[in-house]
């Protein structure tokens, strides 16, 4: 790790746990063991240090997707969205940081003045929905999902997945404990029924 990756990964911590407006780069600095001026050279602001960590999960977001989805080919669409909601919840839990600070109020106020990071959230949150959306795709021509609209039916599953994160992020609930309850949610909201197949504009 090199250190501007170290940089990154205290201050995600910190910016999670403490807040972003109440760590200081003080702070920042003795957790990373380097000068303040050394963070100010690779990011040039505490707010070049948030967007650079939006940009960082952005990435992991697509990385994860990609590994876990890329051998699925032979599956049927709604076994691909199950498989989405895995990785979705496997990458909250394995980046419990970044999703805890993804989910504070401060990315999204900043978010309202700040084009760039209002960019950043839209696309993190673009490539958390994308392999949704797709999965429901596959699955509306191979007949195992039914053909209402594929990216609001997408919003509608990762919004509950997501729910569940959020119980998890704020010590609430262990979002993993609802596992089978959640895919058993999610194929009764997607599988086709007797009368989809009759009304096609259900």
């Amino acid at each position: 790790m090199n250190k501007k990756q170290s940089i990154l990964q205290a201050a995600t911590h910190l910016f999670a746990h403490k807040g972003y407006k109440d760590t200081s780069m003080a702070e920042l600095a003795q957790a990373t063991a380097v000068a303040e001026g050394t963070i100010f050279y690779h990011f040039k602001t505490k707010e070049g240090v948030f967007l650079a960590i939006l940009e960082a999960l952005k990435q992991e977001v697509v990385r994860q997707f990609e590994a876990h989805m890329a051998e699925e080919e032979g599956r049927s669409g709604l076994e691909l969205l199950e498989t989405a909601v895995s990785t979705y919840l496997f990458l909250a839990g394995s980046q419990d940081d970044l999703f805890q600070l993804l989910h504070h109020r401060y990315p999204y106020e900043l978010a309202a003045v700040n084009p760039v990071c209002r960019d950043h959230l839209a696309q993190i949150y673009q490539c958390l929905v994308d392999p949704f959306e797709r999965a429901i795709l596959r699955g509306q021509r191979d007949g195992s999902i039914d053909g209402r609209p594929a990216r609001k039916m997408a919003l509608i599953i990762f919004t509950l997945v997501d729910g569940l994160v959020r119980f998890k992020t704020h010590n609430l609930y262990d979002a993993g404990a609802l596992y089978n309850e959640l895919i058993l949610s999610c194929r009764r909201i997607l599988i086709p029924t007797t009368s989809d197949a009759r009304n096609p504009s259900c």
